[in-house]
């Protein structure tokens, strides 16, 4: 069994164990992304609500713009930015469980779909209104609909996003991660929600986990239990999204002909990830197993995030920052203001 675990793993992993991958081409961007990473990861760790991912990013951003690092890194950097960013995704699904949609019901289930789908249509009409760029409007709506960064990683590959538009939509959705830790439980408690209808608002509203989970038990730990299930079926929702971009971007290929069009957008890291979330749901992987590929899987969305801050133009950032920052804000809240529509009409007190 062990042997067979192990197995599973390196095939899950298997864009980062590839000899290639080690080449003396890629290694010093490699570990300048570790570097940066390791870092970053500790303090997201005493700082939940900024999170590691964020402040990786981060502080690839500022060893780019504020220091001249050598063109040798660059092939290094850009490797470690798509390869690592695949093998995050696939090992962060053995922390994800299936089964939690079926515990939720339909009113949840149902309160789910209405967060993708506002979210989807604000990003897409208002973004195309204000004259932002398709990729960006495109990241910003599935950071709001899903899980934050991590929607936003694994669809980026997909639409072949560039650096600097993963950079500005990751931004975007931490500044509105922090505003909701704070804001959600002011509000709750103002309108005085029940533990059940605060949950199921938090999970449903605010795109990134731990902010969610902050937020919610915050609020109280029943609020905090059901927030945390909640989020976590929307982060499921990461692998029918994935698949609608990349049947979206196989019919824009023009060149390809029938089928190969899909093949070649096909996603076959977010395939990966449905095993590893179908694995930790029937219980082939042990828990002990299952904890320690998704805290791997973590920490390499860390490293990722730290290489793409590393290819991002801080000053461009800043300069073109206000059309992804509105777009962010009316997502946000379209979907805090949808849900809790959607709660009074299925009847959640």
């Amino acid at each position: 069994m062990d042997i067979l675990l192990i197995a599973v793993g390196l095939v899950l992993a298997l864009p980062i164990t590839t000899p290639s991958f080690y080449s003396k081409k890629n290694l010093p961007g490699l570990l300048l992304c570790l570097g940066l990473a390791l870092p970053a990861w500790w303090l997201g760790k005493r700082i939940p609500v900024a999170g590691g991912p964020v402040l990786g990013m981060l502080f690839g951003m500022l060893a780019a713009n504020f220091t001249k690092l050598p063109a040798a890194l660059s092939p290094g950097v850009k490797a470690t930015a798509k390869r690592v960013l695949q093998t995050a995704i696939v090992l962060f699904g053995f922390q994800m469980n299936l089964g939690h949609v079926l515990e939720l019901g339909g009113q949840a289930t149902a309160l789910v779909f209405v967060t993708i789908a506002v979210a989807g249509l604000v990003s897409a009409l208002l973004g195309k209104a204000i004259g932002l760029a398709g990729n960006e409007r495109t990241l910003i709506g599935v950071g709001t609909a899903i899980c934050g960064g991590s929607a936003i990683a694994a669809v980026a590959p997909i639409v072949e996003a560039e650096d600097d538009e993963v950079a500005r939509a990751i931004s975007t959705i931490f500044l509105f991660n922090v505003m909701a830790a704070f804001v959600f439980p002011a509000v709750g408690h103002l309108m005085g929600m029940s533990d059940l209808r605060f949950g199921m608002w938090a999970g449903a509203a605010i795109n990134d986990t731990s902010s969610v989970v902050a937020a919610g038990y915050a609020y109280s730990e029943a609020a905090g239990s059901i927030a945390t299930v909640v989020k976590l079926t929307r982060t499921l929702m990461i692998i029918p999204v994935s698949l609608f971009f990349a049947l979206r971007r196989s019919k824009k290929d023009q060149t390809a002909s029938a089928g190969q069009g899909l093949m070649s957008a096909f996603p076959w890291f977010v395939a990966a990830f449905l095993v590893a979330c179908i694995a930790n749901t029937v219980g082939v992987v042990p828990a002990p197993a299952a904890k320690l590929w998704g805290s791997f899987g973590k920490f390499l969305i860390v490293v990722a995030m730290a290489a793409i801050g590393l290819g991002c133009n801080l000053w461009e950032l800043v300069k073109n920052g206000k059309k992804p920052i509105f777009l962010g804000l009316c997502c946000s809240l379209s979907v805090a203001l949808a849900s809790l529509l959607a709660q009074a009409l299925l009847g959640i007190s």
